[in-house]
């Protein structure tokens, strides 16, 4: 199949061909594998290429809804049994998976046709695509531009067309960020509704969750419907989902919403124009389309979300750090600087403080919830300003050499009760304050690819919805998607 030809379906549509016998699963692998071939090397997605194997599935039988369709997995929590998950880490490059995890096992029931592992930062704790262990990700609509994070490679992947979707996932926004960056729809499901199994009950105390970046709605419908297919028995609880498939919900019109809209940084941060400006079109879109809105925003206080949302993300990571080192012998040399600053912020904050923190949580969603009981959807930009510049979030050298004089001295996790921590975690947060109240809430939440800026870049723009608002967003962006198609455009790669 010709690249041309490829490239002008969706997953759902290249799975037609293939069921009506139009073109076979190796032809699809191909094509993917040429397009890969020819742009890799420029955007460095695919950091562990997997080509044997998808060649030996390809020729074999294959069933499921999406059979003899190529797809990507992330090289974070979607081990492939066999294969080195690297989470984009020097210490865990040599880790063989001993088995699928569950969403992979799912992708595979449902006939997808995995060649490759995707770049991600280390532990996917950044919201750029810029590891030491897999180099810089590069954004396919410019070059010098990041992907965003951490499902940086994906969504560089899919926006330079190698697959039309590919494994993602999401504990601070790292399906949505990516999506926004590089021009594609990214669905965060809420808690609980995609298995985390088997090796975890929870991601990040279930603020994350797996999923795909798409270049159409549709493909996350279905795609979304192949990892809700049926329970995990394993799961600590059951999330309820809808009678119908999430499909057949994405192709209904969608009642008249109501929708608050905020542009405010919760956590008092600039936000750019132009992230403006992409609301103000999502705004005029809706309007046209008989829904309702108005300025509105949750009465949640940002900056503390803010700390109690870093406060867990920093034990996780010194969690994880523990772990490789038992299992794999590394030492402190084999992470990256942030990552060891972060854990040891995290060892620092104590069991008593990690746990008062944690249970504010269950406050946020309250407000949220509140908020919704008069709304239908927020509205917010995705991200504060439009995709940065490869390297431009860099921690800078004075604060690297410092950080490293406070851990040599084992002093750097008292940071973490100082201003200073304060500091460092509004200047993390500010590109992207408004992803982490879905992540801490467990909501649903999307970013629709509504805008491009006067420079060319996508921005998307990001609604949140309650408990089980998975129809509503999907529905809505299917009828976003016919109002203002995006994916007509194509990369000048």
């Amino acid at each position: 199949m010709d690249y041309r030809d490829y490239r002008t379906y969706d997953a759902v549509g290249l799975a037609d061909l293939v069921a009506r016998g139009e073109v076979t699963p190796t032809e699809l692998l191909e094509a993917a594998l040429a397009r890969a071939e020819a742009v890799n090397g420029k955007i460095n997605a695919i950091v562990r290429p997997m080509p044997v194997i998808a060649r030996e599935r390809a020729a074999g039988p294959l069933s499921g809804p999406f059979a003899g369709v190529p797809f990507l997995v992330k090289d974070l929590l979607q081990d492939y049994e066999g294969r080195p998950t690297g989470r984009g880490s020097r210490a865990s490059q040599g880790l063989v998976a001993g088995r699928h995890s569950e969403v992979v096992r799912r992708w595979l029931d449902a006939g997808l046709v995995v060649f490759g592992q995707t770049n991600t930062p280390e532990f996917g704790i950044k919201s750029v695509t810029e590891p030491e262990a897999g180099g810089a990700t590069r954004n396919p609509w410019n070059l010098a531009h990041t992907p965003g994070g951490s499902s940086g490679g994906s969504a560089a992947a899919v926006a330079a067309g190698i697959v039309p979707a590919a494994g993602a996932n999401d504990g601070g926004g790292s399906i949505r960020i990516p999506a926004a960056c590089c021009g594609l729809f990214g669905l965060k499901p809420g808690r609980g509704l995609v298995p985390a199994g088997p090796a975890h009950g929870e991601l990040l105390a279930g603020a994350a969750s797996d999923g795909v970046v798409s270049r159409t709605v549709r493909d996350s419908a279905a795609l979304l419907d192949a990892l809700t297919a049926r329970p995990d028995p394993g799961a600590p609880f059951l999330a309820a989902r809808p009678e119908e498939p999430y499909a057949e919900l994405a192709r209904r019109t969608p009642p008249k919403l109501r929708v608050g809209v905020s542009t405010r940084s919760p956590i008092g941060t600039p936000v750019a124009r132009e992230a403006v400006e992409a609301v103000e079109t999502a705004v005029k879109l809706l309007t046209g389309l008989g829904h309702e809105v108005e300025e509105a925003e949750p009465a949640v206080d940002g900056l503390r979300m803010a700390d109690d949302f870093m406060a867990m993300y920093a034990t996780q990571n010194a969690a994880t750090m523990a772990e490789l080192k038992h299992r794999t012998g590394a030492d402190d040399t084999d992470f990256e600087l942030d990552t060891r600053l972060l854990a040891a912020a995290g060892r620092a904050l104590g069991a008593v403080e990690h746990t008062v923190r944690l249970g504010r949580w269950n406050l946020y969603a309250r407000q949220l919830a509140a908020f919704h009981e008069t709304y239908d959807l927020l509205l917010t930009p995705t991200l504060a300003r439009p995709p940065v510049r490869i390297g431009e979030l860099d921690t800078p050298r004075l604060t690297r050499q410092v950080g490293k004089a406070l851990l040599r001295a084992g002093v750097a996790g008292r940071l973490s009760r100082t201003r200073l921590w304060r500091q460092a975690v509004v200047a993390n947060l500010a590109p992207n304050p408004f992803t982490q109240l879905a992540n801490i809430t467990g909501r649903p939440a999307m970013s629709v690819p509504l805008y491009r800026t006067p420079d060319g870049l996508p921005l998307g723009v990001q609604f949140t919805g309650p408990l089980g608002g998975e129809g509503t967003l999907l529905a809505l962006a299917a009828q976003l998607e016919a109002a203002a198609p995006w994916d007509v455009e194509r990369p000048a790669l």
